[in-house]
């Protein structure tokens, strides 16, 4: 289930960036956050491919949407100045950033290669 995330929620689960100035992840499994907003037409057309993923994913990866409008902050933290931008977070090591609306094959190869899990059958 893909959940939306506040600042504060933001903080909890992912990384809070105003207790640590090193990137340290909160998480138990790897996460993708979509920053993204509700006019944007490519975040509508990303919204469907991330539902997809998070059932073939379930219990392997979460899921984090943070609307930009809402939580202008947040966005400027990470320094989003197009959306979509989806931030993948593995379990250990640097988060990666990718820009646009990107195809469900994308994503399905960022999650094999940059998580190493393999693509739900």
């Amino acid at each position: 289930m893909i959940q939306h995330l506040t600042k504060e929620e933001f903080k909890k689960k992912v990384f809070d960036y105003e207790a640590n100035s090193e990137w340290t992840f909160n998480g138990d499994k790897p996460a993708i956050v979509d920053f993204y907003a509700d006019w944007c037409g490519p975040c509508r057309m990303v919204a469907p491919i991330l539902e997809d993923l998070a059932k073939e994913y379930e219990g392997k990866i979460d899921i984090y949407k943070v609307d930009t409008e809402a939580e202008q902050e947040l966005a400027a933290v990470f320094g989003i100045r197009s959306i979509p931008s989806i931030l993948f977070i593995p379990k250990e090591g640097r988060p990666q950033m990718a820009q646009g609306a990107l195809p469900k094959q994308t994503f399905v190869k960022a999650i094999e290669d940059i998580f190493g899990i393999p693509a739900a059958a």
